[in-house]
């Protein structure tokens, strides 16, 4: 996952609380299972990693979610780091020791082993506990809970200001400003944008301008890696209830067959109990 942008209301009390967009880059030969109900935890809705075996966004018919994006940093990538996926299966899964099963706590523990992984942003939440929080193993702070507010996560810390991101975190605001429950269809869309960023907008990360360009797009393609799929959710507070509803658009239709750009579509909707 490579390009999350999300506003997030904990103190809602009737509306959106949560509404996310979210683009999955990653090399075509990588093989993933596209969202479903897992077999093996089936309270856990899902993408699955058949590399890794972890995943790299999903929720829980009790609230929690979860989602992961790379640290580009390619000067210390190490082929020995432990899957970073993990990360986000372990807490939907409940695979951890978190007394007190709260996000904030659950980071906490991650960042005593942060630095045995490669780099990774990491969103961590519980819609009901109205508690979201954010750690990155290759920045000084220490894991947050966040504030209400409209950010974005690519691959780099919370809301460094890529162009990208910029982008896609401001069209998500005046998209919600206009219409507080816009179609999941138009949150895909949004995420669906090949334009690249002029070259003075580029960051530098240590990657030849050529592909700097390429990954500036937030709908990424090119022969090797690109956007294998969008996901966009929004939870909704009302009548005493929290409703979700996700739609995820990729280039899989579960016979791990790419298609490019991928088309298929699986939506979901549930109550957190």
């Amino acid at each position: 996952m490579c390009l999350i942008v999300f506003d997030w209301r904990p103190e809602a009390s009737d509306g959106p609380l949560f509404t996310l967009t979210a683009n999955r880059d990653e090399f075509l030969k990588r093989t993933a299972e596209p969202m479903h109900w897992w077999d093996d935890a089936p309270d856990l809705l899902a993408g699955r990693d058949l590399v890794g075996g972890g995943t790299w966004l999903g929720m829980t018919r009790d609230g929690r979610f979860a989602a992961l994006t790379n640290y580009r940093a390619p000067h210390e990538m190490r082929a020995d780091a432990p899957t970073r996926g993990t990360l986000v299966s372990n807490w939907l899964s409940g695979k951890h020791d978190i007394a007190s099963g709260a996000p904030l706590d659950y980071l906490l523990r991650v960042a005593q082993d942060g630095d045995i992984y490669n780099g990774f942003n990491l969103l961590v939440g519980d819609w009901s506990r109205r508690e979201l929080a954010w750690y990155c193993n290759r920045s000084p702070a220490a894991p947050t809970l966040l504030a209400a507010g409209t950010h974005g996560i690519s691959n780099a810390v919370l809301d460094t200001p890529w162009p990208k991101l910029v982008h896609k975190r401001a069209e998500l605001a005046q998209t919600l400003a206009d219409n507080a429950r816009p179609p999941l269809t138009t949150l895909i869309a949004l995420m669906r944008d090949p334009r690249t960023a002029r070259d003075d907008e580029l960051p530098a990360t240590g990657i030849p301008l050529e592909r700097e360009r390429a990954l500036s797009a937030a709908f990424i393609d090119t022969p090797e890696y690109g956007t294998r799929g969008t996901t966009a959710l929004q939870v909704i507070v009302g009548n005493g209830r929290l409703s979700v509803t996700a739609l995820e658009r990729s280039d899989d239709n579960g016979s791990h067959r790419i298609v490019r750009p991928g088309d298929y579509e699986r939506s979901f909707t549930f109550d957190v109990i």
